[in-house]
């Protein structure tokens, strides 16, 4: 799966417009466990690939060039690693797009902070706008993950399955 935007085909930019549900997935496939949210992106893009109704997008951080993908969905799902949470624990959060645009990077932005600049620029607010997380062991160099984070991907699949699931139903 290329982990950046190329210019969609006739069919490609008919299915952006119509997804109910973005997944959003950002890490560094090059520092261990920051790599759960691509390798997630992965796995939901081969689960949903023939479901319209679904766009998975990874990149190794949220970009303000994402906006205009976020308000062409009707909901969104970010995933991402977090150093917040305990190595391994899956969780699954409400995302709000109460920052302002003086809050806003232009070289990366949080979840909020990307809901913001969209409603900012395109008007558009989500009603589903979910952040799913696994808490990272480390981020040390490397392509492999932790025994705990290893561990935790099933657990994560099927959360975001099951999220992916309701946004896509109404």
């Amino acid at each position: 799966m290329p982990s950046e935007l190329v210019e969609p085909t006739q069919s490609e930019a008919k299915r952006i417009d119509n997804a109910r549900c973005l997944i959003l997935a950002c890490g560094n496939t090059l520092r261990s466990d920051d790599g759960v949210g691509p390798r997630l992106a992965e796995w939901a893009a081969e689960r949903f690939r023939e479901d319209p109704r679904v766009r998975v997008i990874a990149r190794q951080q949220y970009t303000p060039d994402l906006a205009e993908d976020v308000a062409a969905a009707d909901s969104v799902l970010f995933v991402d690693a977090s150093v917040k949470s305990p190595a391994g624990r899956v969780r699954l959060t409400p995302v709000s797009s109460r920052s302002s645009a003086a809050d806003q990077s232009s070289h990366e932005l949080s979840p909020n902070q990307l809901l913001g600049l969209t409603r900012s620029l395109y008007g558009s607010i989500k009603s589903h706008a979910m952040l799913l997380t696994v808490g990272v062991g480390s981020t040390e160099l490397g392509e492999s993950f932790s025994q705990l984070v290893e561990s935790a991907f099933p657990r994560a699949r099927g959360v975001l399955e099951k999220a992916v699931l309701r946004f896509i139903a109404g």
